[in-house]
C-alpha cells in the first residue's frame, strides 16, 4: 500500500517553500518520525509532520511524486508538543517550519549514514543500560537561607511562570539546584532545562550540576547542548535528552528546542541577557519561547535576574494591575555580613586631563593588591586601540567592506575588522599620505592591559597572595576577551588562575562582567561607560544598567570580604539619574522610570515591533524594494482592517549600513496590538515575495523579518 507522506525539510522562508512537501512511502510512519528524502540531486534530512486531510488530492498525477529513501529507525518520533513548538515559532517570527525544525536537529544526524548512525545508536543503548550509582555517594544540597526557603515555597506553590529577582550573589543558582533537585525526586522520568545565556558561562555551572546529580542518575545524567560542541558531543547530547536519559539539558538558547519528552522545568538564567535572541535565520527570542513551551508542555518556567529585562518585569506587576508573572523577590547576598559593594563615581571633568585611570581609582586598585585581593577592570571594547589615526590628513583605518573602522591589534600587529573579518598588517606609513606618524585613537582591553601594567609597575604584591611566588613579585595582570580565548581550554585555564589567586587585576569586555564567581575579587572598575548614555537605541540605557548591576555583583561575593567591595565608575556625567539609581542598587526605581519613558513615548513593552531587513549591493536597491513593498500593503486582502492598527515607518540604512560590501536597509512596523502585527506580517509575507519578483527586486540579495527586534 502507497502512503503520501508530508515532510518538512530545510528551506529558508524566502524561498516560497514554506509548508511540507509531499513524498511517497511503502510504510505508514507516524509524524514527527526523522527520514531522508530526495531534493534535487540531493539526499537530506527530513521530519514526517502533521498535514490535515489528503495531500495528494489536489495533484494532477500523484505517482510523479518522488518516494522516501528511508526512515531513521531506532529514534522515536518527536513528540506532538515538540513539533507544535516549532509551529508557533515558525509562525510568530516569521519563517518556514522546515528551517526552524532542521537547524533544531543536530547535525550529525544529516551528515550520517545508517550505518554510522547504528553505530552511536548502539553506544547510546549502552550508556542507557549502565547501573546507577550509589545514591549515598550523593553531596547534599547546601543548607538554605530563609530567602531561598522562602522562594522555593512560593514557586511550589504557585503554577508561574515565575521571575526570580535576586541579587548578585544571593544565591539563585542554588534555589535553581534546589528545585531541579525536588522534581527529579519527585517524578523518577521527569527532565529540567537551564539555559544560559554564554557558552562561556555553561562549564561553571555543569561542574555544579554533575556534582549534584551525577552521583544520584548516573553519568549521563547533566548534558549540555551548546554551538561550541563538535558534532559528536551534540549528537550524543540530544540523543540522552530525546531518549529520556539525560535528566538535565544545561545549554544556550538552542537548547530551547531540545527534545524532551518528560520535560517539566525550565529555568532561564540572566533571562535579561540580549544573547537569548537569536540574530541570524530565524531570529526567535529563547526567552520567549521557553515560556511559550511551559505552558505547552505544562512545565514550570522560572526566569532569574538580578536586573531583569523591562518587558519581564511589567509582566510581573501584580495580577491586578495585569501582570502575568509571578514575581519571587531575594534581595539579600548570603552571609551574615554579606553586602553589595559601595558605588563610587569618579567626576572625570575634575581628573588630569586624558587621564585613563584616575588617581583616586589607580590608589584603590594598590591598596587592593597589597591586601591580596584582586580587582576587576571592565571595558566593553576589545583590541588595541579603536581606530589608527593620522594627524596629518586625518586618514583612519576604515574597512574597505564595512561602514566601521579597523581595530587596531598590536599583539599581532593587524588592524582586524570586527565585522567582516578583513585584516591586513599595520602600514609602516600613513596609507594616504605617507606621514610615518600614524598613532592609535582610543583604547580597547589589549591597550588598557598595557596601560594599567606601566602604572603599576612600581607595585609588589604581598608574599601572602601565593606560596609559589617569593615576597616582591611584580603585579600580575590577566586579560580575557574574544582575542585571549580563541584556543579550546583557553577560557577555563585563564578562569582557573582568577580563582587560584595567581591573578591580581582582571581585564576583560561584558564576558567576564556576568555570571562568574569570583570569591577574592573586592573592586569593579568601569573605565569607560558613557557612550550609551546618550545612544539613539531606547534600550541602550537597560543594557548598560544591567551590565554595570552585573559587573558590580562580582565583587565582594565572599561574605568575609564583602564589607570592603566596591564599584568605581568614571563618568564625565556622575548626576546622571541612571548613575544615581546604580548607587543606591536600585533596580525597581530605574525600571519604573524607564517604563514611564517608554509608556509616553509608545515603545515596547507597551508596543510591539518588527523589522524588515534587505540587503542589496547598492543602498538604493535595498531601500527601493522595502519602499515597493511597503507601498503595495493597500492592496492587500483585508487591508482596510489590518492597515489602521499598523505604523510603517520609511526605509532608512541600518545604522551599520555596510558589511563586507553589502548595503543593508531596513524599515520599522509598529503596532499598540501584537495579534495586529501578527496579522499584517502574514499578510505582507505575500507582498514581500512579489515585490522580490518585480524590477524593484532586481540585485536584491536577501530580505528577513525581525519580530521583537532587540537593536534598531
Amino acid at each position: 500500500m502507497t502512503h503520501w507522506l508530508p515532510v518538512l525539510v530545510h528551506t529558508p522562508a524566502h524561498s516560497q517553500v514554506a509548508g511540507p512537501l509531499t513524498y511517497r512511502s511503502e510504510l505508514a510512519h507516524a509524524a514527527g518520525t526523522l527520514v531522508r528524502v530526495p531534493l534535487g540531486k540531493r539526499e537530506i534530512l527530513g521530519v514526517v509532520w502533521d498535514a490535515p486531510g489528503d495531500p495528494v488530492s489536489s495533484l494532477l498525477d500523484p505517482e510523479k511524486l518522488r518516494p522516501i529513501a528511508g526512515s531513521l529507525d531506532g529514534i522515536a518520533p518527536l513528540t506532538p508538543a515538540w513539533r507544535q513548538l516549532v509551529t508557533f515559532a515558525a509562525s510568530y517570527y516569521q519563517r518556514s517550519a522546515g528551517e526552524v525544525a532542521l537547524a533544531a536537529l543536530p547535525p550529525q544526524l544529516r551528515d550520517l549514514n545508517t550505518l554510522q548512525l547504528a553505530r552511536r545508536l548502539k553506544k547510546h543503548a549502552k550508556s542507557a543500560d549502565t547501573a546507577l550509582p550509589d545514591p549515598s555517594n550523593a553531596i547534599e544540597s547546601v543548607a538554605l537561607t530563609a530567602e531561598q526557603t522562602g522562594a522555593i515555597a512560593q514557586f511550589d506553590l504557585e503554577a508561574g511562570p515565575f521571575l526570580l529577582f535576586g541579587a548578585t550573589g544571593s544565591g539563585k543558582t542554588e534555589v535553581y539546584l534546589h528545585s531541579v533537585q525536588q522534581l527529579l525526586a519527585r517524578d523518577p522520568s521527569a527532565q529540567a532545562m537551564v539555559m544560559v545565556p554564554e557558552i562561556n558561562l555553561t562549564p561553571q555551572l555543569e561542574a555544579r550540576f554533575m556534582a549534584r546529580f551525577n552521583p544520584l542518575y548516573g553519568d549521563n545524567a547533566v548534558v549540555s547542548l551548546h554551538s561550541g560542541m563538535t558534532p559528536a558531543q551534540r549528537l550524543k547530547s540530544w540523543l540522552a535528552a530525546h531518549s529520556g536519559l539525560a535528566r538535565i539539558v544545561l545549554g544556550t538558547r538552542m537548547a530551547v528546542f531540545a527534545s524532551m519528552p518528560n520535560l517539566k522545568l525550565i529555568v532561564v538564567d540572566e533571562e535579561h541577557d540580549p544573547s537569548y535572541k537569536q540574530q541570524e535565520g530565524a531570529r526567535y527570542s529563547a526567552r520567549d519561547l521557553a515560556v511559550y513551551r511551559g505552558r505547552l508542555e505544562g512545565a514550570k518556567v522560572l526566569l532569574g535576574s538580578a536586573t531583569p529585562s523591562l518587558e519581564s518585569w511589567h509582566h510581573s506587576r501584580p495580577a491586578s494591575e495585569g501582570g502575568r508573572y509571578v514575581r519571587i523577590e531575594m534581595p539579600s547576598r548570603i552571609g551574615a555580613n554579606a553586602a553589595l559593594p559601595l558605588v563610587r563615581r569618579v567626576d572625570m571633568n575634575h581628573q588630569p586631563k586624558k587621564c585613563v585611570f584616575s588617581p583616586p581609582l589607580l590608589k584603590a586598585i594598590e591598596e587592593r593588591v597589597a591586601r591580596g585581593e584582586q580587582s576587576m577592570v571592565f571595558l566593553n571594547r576589545r583590541g588595541y586601540a579603536p581606530v589608527l589615526h593620522c594627524a596629518d590628513c586625518d586618514w583612519k583605518s576604515e574597512c574597505p567592506h564595512c561602514s566601521a573602522y579597523r581595530v587596531f591589534h598590536k599583539i599581532d600587529r593587524t588592524l582586524r575588522c570586527h565585522h567582516c573579518g578583513y585584516t591586513e598588517r599595520v602600514p609602516r606609513a600613513c596609507p594616504a599620505c605617507g606621514n610615518p606618524d600614524i598613532a592609535p585613537l582610543g583604547r580597547g582591553t589589549e591597550r588598557l592591559e598595557e596601560h594599567l601594567a606601566e602604572l603599576l609597575a612600581h607595585v609588589r604584591r604581598p608574599n601572602s597572595v601565593s606560596e609559589q611566588w617569593p615576597e616582591g613579585e611584580q603585579v600580575r595582570i590577566a586579560r580575557i576577551d574574544a582575542d585571549t580565548t580563541k584556543l579550546k581550554g583557553e577560557l577555563e585555564s585563564q578562569l582557573a588562575r582568577v580563582h587560584s589567586g595567581e591573578v591580581d587585576v582582571l581585564v576583560g569586555t561584558q564576558m567576564i562582567a556576568k555570571g562568574h564567581d569570583f570569591r577574592r575579587i573586592t573592586l569593579v572598575a568601569a573605565v569607560s561607560p558613557d557612550n550609551a548614555l546618550f545612544s539613539s537605541d531606547f534600550r541602550a540605557p537597560e543594557r548598560l544598567f544591567s551590565l554595570l548591576m552585573q559587573a558590580a555583583g562580582r565583587a565582594g561575593r565572599d561574605a568575609d570580604i564583602s564589607g570592603q567591595s566596591e564599584m568605581w565608575i568614571q563618568t564625565f556625567h556622575p548626576k546622571h539619574p541612571l548613575f544615581e539609581a546604580l548607587k543606591r542598587h536600585d533596580y525597581p526605581a530605574f525600571a519604573q522610570e524607564q517604563l514611564k519613558e517608554r509608556e509616553q513615548a509608545a515603545m515596547p513593552p507597551f508596543s510591539f515591533q518588527a523589522l524588515v531587513r534587505a540587503e542589496a549591493r547598492t543602498q538604493e536597491v535595498a531601500q527601493g524594494f522595502l519602499t515597493a513593498a511597503s507601498a503595495a500593503t493597500a492592496d492587500m486582502p483585508d487591508a482596510e482592517h489590518i492597515l489602521p492598527h499598523i505604523t510603517l515607518y520609511p526605509a532608512v540604512p541600518m545604522s551599520m549600513q555596510r558589511v563586507a560590501n553589502v548595503e543593508r536597509a531596513q524599515m520599522l512596523i509598529e503596532s499598540p496590538s501584537r495579534a495586529a502585527l501578527q496579522r499584517f506580517l502574514t499578510a505582507w509575507q505575500a507582498v514581500l515575495h512579489a515585490t522580490r519578483q518585480q524590477p524593484e527586486g532586481k540585485g536584491l540579495i536577501r530580505w528577513a523579518v525581525d519580530v521583537d527586534p532587540l537593536a534598531i
